[in-house]
């Protein structure tokens, strides 16, 4: 089953952690794996309009947004070992755009157009496309943001 993670900005919450507490966790954020991590964050670079920070060559990128970290990392073991490839992991970013045509357009100048037609559903538009590495990409648009 596919999971999705859509990407939306909650301020509320980040100031309710209490960082002393004995949580699981303090922060979770997406990660992903690359073999290719040049492409990869050239792409993230292009599509969010904002360099890594911080970033180490061949190694590690970060991409921080408000409410929001993706992590890029190649990882030291071999693709062949590691769990599940891109298209197997079934992870999907979501990017709740203001014009979805425009998104489309920007994807398309990079070489990674959607693979279909825009779709209507119950909480606006919507578009699937991927990411040189393969995974999912769903852009979307709500009824609100709709002129």
């Amino acid at each position: 089953m596919a999971q999705t993670l859509t990407l939306l900005h909650f301020d509320h919450m980040a100031s309710s952690i209490d960082e002393s507490s004995k949580a699981f966790a303090i922060e979770v954020f997406v990660t992903i794996a690359t073999q290719d991590l040049d492409r990869i964050v050239h792409f993230y670079h292009s599509i969010l309009e904002r360099p890594p920070h911080p970033q180490i060559p061949q190694v590690y990128a970060e991409f921080r947004l408000p409410g929001f970290k993706l992590a890029i990392f190649c990882p030291k073991i071999p693709a062949c070992q590691s769990p599940r490839s891109a298209p197997e992991a079934g992870i999907s970013l979501c990017f709740e755009v203001a014009d979805l045509e425009a998104a489309i357009a920007r994807l398309t100048r990079l070489g990674y157009p959607p693979t279909g037609e825009i779709m209507l559903a119950s909480h606006g538009r919507e578009i699937y496309a991927h990411d040189p590495d393969g995974n999912s990409l769903i852009l979307h648009q709500s009824h609100g943001l709709l002129s």
